[in-house]
Protein backbone atom coordinates (compact mmCIF):
# COMPACT_ATOMS: atom_id res chain seq x y z
CA UNK A 1 0.00 0.00 0.00
CA UNK A 2 1.06 3.41 -0.60
CA UNK A 3 0.24 6.25 2.06
CA UNK A 4 0.43 9.78 1.16
CA UNK A 5 0.05 13.47 3.06
CA UNK A 6 -1.69 16.08 1.03
CA UNK A 7 -2.83 19.49 1.15
CA UNK A 8 -6.66 19.57 -0.11
CA UNK A 9 -8.96 22.50 0.37
CA UNK A 10 -6.84 24.40 2.59
CA UNK A 11 -6.28 21.55 4.76
CA UNK A 12 -3.64 18.70 5.67
CA UNK A 13 -5.09 15.15 4.58
CA UNK A 14 -3.11 11.99 4.37
CA UNK A 15 -4.54 8.98 2.87
CA UNK A 16 -4.18 5.31 0.64
CA UNK A 17 -3.06 5.74 -2.77
CA UNK A 18 -5.57 3.29 -5.12
CA UNK A 19 -4.95 3.56 -8.61
CA UNK A 20 -4.90 7.52 -9.89
CA UNK A 21 -6.83 8.33 -6.93
CA UNK A 22 -6.63 8.88 -2.78
CA UNK A 23 -8.72 7.41 -0.20
CA UNK A 24 -8.80 10.20 2.12
CA UNK A 25 -8.30 8.17 5.65
CA UNK A 26 -7.96 11.44 7.65
CA UNK A 27 -9.98 11.40 11.15
CA UNK A 28 -11.31 7.89 9.71
CA UNK A 29 -9.60 5.73 11.95
CA UNK A 30 -8.40 7.85 14.56
CA UNK A 31 -5.59 8.97 13.39
CA UNK A 32 -5.54 12.22 11.99
CA UNK A 33 -2.12 12.55 9.95
CA UNK A 34 0.37 9.55 8.49
CA UNK A 35 2.62 9.93 11.82
CA UNK A 36 -0.57 9.03 14.41
CA UNK A 37 -1.59 6.09 11.94
CA UNK A 38 1.75 4.76 12.69
CA UNK A 39 1.78 5.43 15.90
CA UNK A 40 -1.60 3.84 16.85
CA UNK A 41 -0.60 0.96 14.75
CA UNK A 42 -3.43 1.44 12.44
CA UNK A 43 -1.52 0.19 9.22
CA UNK A 44 -3.27 -2.96 9.10
CA UNK A 45 -7.09 -1.46 9.52
CA UNK A 46 -6.15 1.15 6.39
CA UNK A 47 -5.31 -1.39 4.41
CA UNK A 48 -8.52 -3.18 4.93
CA UNK A 49 -10.24 -0.01 4.78
CA UNK A 50 -8.97 1.19 1.55
CA UNK A 51 -9.21 -1.76 -0.28
CA UNK A 52 -12.78 -1.27 0.14
CA UNK A 53 -13.40 2.25 -0.65
CA UNK A 54 -13.64 4.53 -3.62
CA UNK A 55 -10.96 7.14 -3.79
CA UNK A 56 -12.19 10.98 -2.88
CA UNK A 57 -9.93 12.90 -4.67
CA UNK A 58 -7.55 12.27 -7.92
CA UNK A 59 -3.93 12.41 -7.59
CA UNK A 60 -3.71 15.48 -10.12
CA UNK A 61 -5.88 17.50 -7.79
CA UNK A 62 -3.97 17.33 -4.71
CA UNK A 63 -1.26 19.55 -3.28
CA UNK A 64 1.52 16.85 -2.06
CA UNK A 65 3.23 17.75 1.57
CA UNK A 66 6.50 15.71 2.65
CA UNK A 67 5.06 12.17 2.95
CA UNK A 68 5.86 12.63 6.76
CA UNK A 69 5.09 16.27 7.53
CA UNK A 70 6.20 16.49 11.18
CA UNK A 71 9.01 13.88 11.65
CA UNK A 72 10.27 14.01 15.36
CA UNK A 73 13.52 13.26 13.62
CA UNK A 74 15.77 13.20 10.51
CA UNK A 75 18.73 11.41 10.30
CA UNK A 76 20.75 11.19 7.34
CA UNK A 77 23.82 9.04 6.42
CA UNK A 78 26.86 10.84 4.97
CA UNK A 79 29.03 8.64 2.35
CA UNK A 80 27.19 5.58 2.40
CA UNK A 81 28.18 4.04 -1.25
CA UNK A 82 31.39 2.87 -1.91
CA UNK A 83 30.94 5.03 -5.25
CA UNK A 84 30.27 8.52 -3.21
CA UNK A 85 33.21 8.04 -0.37
CA UNK A 86 35.64 7.44 -3.01
CA UNK A 87 34.52 10.56 -5.19
CA UNK A 88 35.52 12.16 -2.01
CA UNK A 89 38.39 11.10 -1.50
CA UNK A 90 36.84 10.17 1.94
CA UNK A 91 38.05 7.54 4.30
CA UNK A 92 36.57 4.69 5.50
CA UNK A 93 35.21 4.53 9.11
CA UNK A 94 33.58 1.51 11.38
CA UNK A 95 30.29 3.26 11.82
CA UNK A 96 28.17 4.91 9.72
CA UNK A 97 28.10 8.99 9.63
CA UNK A 98 25.10 10.56 10.88
CA UNK A 99 23.89 14.07 10.47
CA UNK A 100 20.33 15.99 10.66
CA UNK A 101 17.80 17.56 9.42
CA UNK A 102 15.42 19.79 10.43
CA UNK A 103 11.92 19.27 9.51
CA UNK A 104 11.25 22.83 8.03
CA UNK A 105 13.62 21.76 5.19
CA UNK A 106 11.15 19.25 4.32
CA UNK A 107 9.12 19.29 0.85
CA UNK A 108 6.50 17.31 -0.97
CA UNK A 109 6.92 15.76 -4.68
CA UNK A 110 6.36 18.32 -7.23
CA UNK A 111 6.94 21.41 -4.88
CA UNK A 112 10.23 23.50 -5.47
CA UNK A 113 13.22 23.11 -4.38
CA UNK A 114 14.59 26.58 -3.25
CA UNK A 115 18.29 28.14 -3.91
CA UNK A 116 18.68 30.58 -1.15
CA UNK A 117 19.87 34.18 -2.56
CA UNK A 118 23.57 33.34 -0.49
CA UNK A 119 24.37 30.34 -2.71
CA UNK A 120 25.10 28.84 -6.00
CA UNK A 121 26.26 25.72 -4.80
CA UNK A 122 22.70 23.86 -4.72
CA UNK A 123 23.56 20.38 -5.32
CA UNK A 124 21.21 17.35 -5.66
CA UNK A 125 21.64 14.17 -3.99
CA UNK A 126 19.24 11.48 -4.72
CA UNK A 127 18.43 8.56 -1.19
CA UNK A 128 16.42 5.86 -0.48
CA UNK A 129 14.68 7.15 3.31
CA UNK A 130 13.73 4.96 5.36
CA UNK A 131 10.50 5.73 7.75
CA UNK A 132 10.40 4.31 11.29
CA UNK A 133 6.63 2.36 12.29
CA UNK A 134 7.22 1.68 15.71
CA UNK A 135 8.95 2.29 18.85
CA UNK A 136 12.88 0.92 18.72
CA UNK A 137 16.13 1.33 21.05
CA UNK A 138 18.87 -0.72 20.76
CA UNK A 139 18.07 -2.48 17.88
CA UNK A 140 19.38 -5.99 16.73
CA UNK A 141 20.35 -5.68 13.30
CA UNK A 142 18.82 -8.78 12.30
CA UNK A 143 15.40 -7.81 13.04
CA UNK A 144 15.86 -4.11 12.66
CA UNK A 145 13.70 -4.07 8.94
CA UNK A 146 11.06 -5.03 11.07
CA UNK A 147 11.06 -1.47 12.95
CA UNK A 148 10.08 -0.19 8.96
CA UNK A 149 7.24 1.24 8.14
CA UNK A 150 7.95 1.69 4.34
CA UNK A 151 10.11 3.85 1.97
CA UNK A 152 9.88 6.53 0.14
CA UNK A 153 12.23 8.70 -2.39
CA UNK A 154 14.35 11.50 -0.80
CA UNK A 155 16.76 14.69 -2.55
CA UNK A 156 18.60 15.52 0.19
CA UNK A 157 19.71 19.23 -1.69
CA UNK A 158 22.90 20.40 -0.04
CA UNK A 159 24.72 24.23 -0.56
CA UNK A 160 28.00 22.79 -0.64
CA UNK A 161 29.99 26.09 0.17
CA UNK A 162 28.27 26.37 3.75
CA UNK A 163 28.45 22.42 3.99
CA UNK A 164 31.83 22.44 3.93
CA UNK A 165 32.43 26.11 6.24
CA UNK A 166 33.51 23.53 9.24
CA UNK A 167 33.92 19.67 9.26
CA UNK A 168 30.00 19.80 10.57
CA UNK A 169 27.41 19.45 8.10
CA UNK A 170 24.58 20.94 8.97
CA UNK A 171 24.52 23.98 8.03
CA UNK A 172 24.53 23.06 4.08
CA UNK A 173 22.27 20.58 4.86
CA UNK A 174 19.67 23.15 6.67
CA UNK A 175 18.30 25.44 3.99
CA UNK A 176 14.68 25.97 4.37
CA UNK A 177 12.73 24.29 1.34
CA UNK A 178 15.53 21.87 0.22
CA UNK A 179 14.89 18.54 1.11
CA UNK A 180 12.55 16.84 -1.01
CA UNK A 181 10.20 13.29 0.39
CA UNK A 182 7.99 11.84 -1.31
CA UNK A 183 5.82 11.20 -3.33
CA UNK A 184 4.56 8.78 -0.68
CA UNK A 185 5.23 5.43 1.34
CA UNK A 186 5.34 2.86 0.16
CA UNK A 187 4.69 -0.73 2.91
CA UNK A 188 7.77 -3.19 2.85
CA UNK A 189 5.20 -5.33 1.04
CA UNK A 190 4.70 -3.98 -1.84
CA UNK A 191 8.51 -3.35 -2.24
CA UNK A 192 11.66 -4.50 -3.41
CA UNK A 193 14.38 -5.85 -0.84
CA UNK A 194 15.96 -3.02 0.70
CA UNK A 195 19.00 -4.43 -0.16
CA UNK A 196 18.49 -4.55 -3.85
CA UNK A 197 16.33 -1.23 -4.91
CA UNK A 198 17.62 0.86 -8.01
CA UNK A 199 18.29 4.45 -7.64
CA UNK A 200 18.43 7.13 -10.44
CA UNK A 201 18.63 10.36 -10.43
CA UNK A 202 17.99 12.76 -13.60
CA UNK A 203 18.40 16.35 -13.90
CA UNK A 204 16.41 18.11 -16.60
CA UNK A 205 16.00 14.19 -17.69
CA UNK A 206 19.67 13.17 -17.77
CA UNK A 207 20.70 10.36 -15.18
CA UNK A 208 23.07 11.99 -13.11
CA UNK A 209 23.34 9.19 -10.45
CA UNK A 210 22.51 5.17 -10.84
CA UNK A 211 23.43 2.77 -8.08
CA UNK A 212 22.09 -0.01 -6.32
CA UNK A 213 21.02 0.12 -2.58
CA UNK A 214 23.18 -3.71 -2.90
CA UNK A 215 26.14 -1.11 -3.16
CA UNK A 216 25.67 0.61 0.74
CA UNK A 217 28.32 0.52 2.79
CA UNK A 218 26.21 0.17 5.42
CA UNK A 219 23.03 -1.52 5.13
CA UNK A 220 19.22 -0.35 5.90
CA UNK A 221 19.17 -2.96 8.78
CA UNK A 222 22.88 -1.80 9.85
CA UNK A 223 21.66 1.55 10.08
CA UNK A 224 18.61 1.68 11.71
CA UNK A 225 20.42 -0.74 14.31
CA UNK A 226 23.29 2.32 14.84
CA UNK A 227 20.69 4.87 14.94
CA UNK A 228 18.92 3.16 17.93
CA UNK A 229 21.60 2.60 19.88
CA UNK A 230 22.47 6.21 20.56
CA UNK A 231 18.71 7.44 20.22
CA UNK A 232 14.99 5.90 20.65
CA UNK A 233 13.28 6.14 17.30
CA UNK A 234 9.98 6.55 17.14
CA UNK A 235 7.08 6.45 14.67
CA UNK A 236 7.25 8.98 11.76
CA UNK A 237 10.90 9.02 11.94
CA UNK A 238 12.97 9.51 8.75
CA UNK A 239 16.56 8.44 8.01
CA UNK A 240 17.48 8.96 4.82
CA UNK A 241 20.65 6.50 3.77
CA UNK A 242 22.63 7.77 1.79
CA UNK A 243 23.40 8.84 -1.94
CA UNK A 244 25.15 7.49 -4.98
CA UNK A 245 27.92 8.36 -6.82
CA UNK A 246 27.31 11.53 -9.41
CA UNK A 247 26.86 14.54 -7.30
CA UNK A 248 27.54 17.68 -8.75
CA UNK A 249 30.18 19.02 -6.61
CA UNK A 250 32.69 16.34 -7.33
CA UNK A 251 32.74 16.67 -11.50
CA UNK A 252 34.20 19.39 -14.05
CA UNK A 253 33.22 21.55 -13.84
CA UNK A 254 30.78 21.63 -11.01
CA UNK A 255 27.26 20.95 -12.14
CA UNK A 256 24.80 23.05 -9.74
CA UNK A 257 21.07 22.75 -9.78
CA UNK A 258 19.80 26.22 -10.83
CA UNK A 259 15.94 28.31 -10.95
CA UNK A 260 14.10 26.49 -13.79
CA UNK A 261 15.83 23.14 -13.81
CA UNK A 262 13.74 19.70 -12.43
CA UNK A 263 15.33 17.11 -10.36
CA UNK A 264 13.60 13.74 -10.59
CA UNK A 265 14.39 10.78 -7.76
CA UNK A 266 13.20 7.32 -8.87
CA UNK A 267 13.71 3.96 -6.68
CA UNK A 268 12.17 1.42 -8.66
CA UNK A 269 9.34 -0.01 -7.03
CA UNK A 270 9.10 2.72 -4.79
CA UNK A 271 8.32 5.66 -6.82
CA UNK A 272 9.43 9.29 -8.69
CA UNK A 273 9.83 12.04 -6.91
CA UNK A 274 9.94 15.06 -9.02
CA UNK A 275 10.81 18.97 -7.54
CA UNK A 276 11.58 22.02 -9.75
CA UNK A 277 14.03 24.38 -8.90
CA UNK A 278 13.27 28.11 -7.82
CA UNK A 279 14.62 30.79 -6.13
CA UNK A 280 14.30 31.43 -2.69
CA UNK A 281 12.09 34.51 -1.94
Amino acid sequence: MKFVSYMRGGLPHFGAVKGEGVVSLTGRLGAYDLKELLAFDLVPDACVYAAQATADHALADITYLPVIPNPAKVLCVGLNYEGHRLETNSAKTDNPQIFSRFTDTLIGHRAPILRPKVSEALDFEGELAVIIGKPGRHIDEGRALDYVAGYACFNDGSLRDFQRHTTQFIPGKNFPDTGGLGPWMVTPDEAPSADSMQLTTRLNGEVVQSDSTADLIFSVAKVIAYCSSFTQLAPGDVIATGTPSGVGYRRTPPLFMKPGDVVEVEIDGVGVLTNPIAEAP
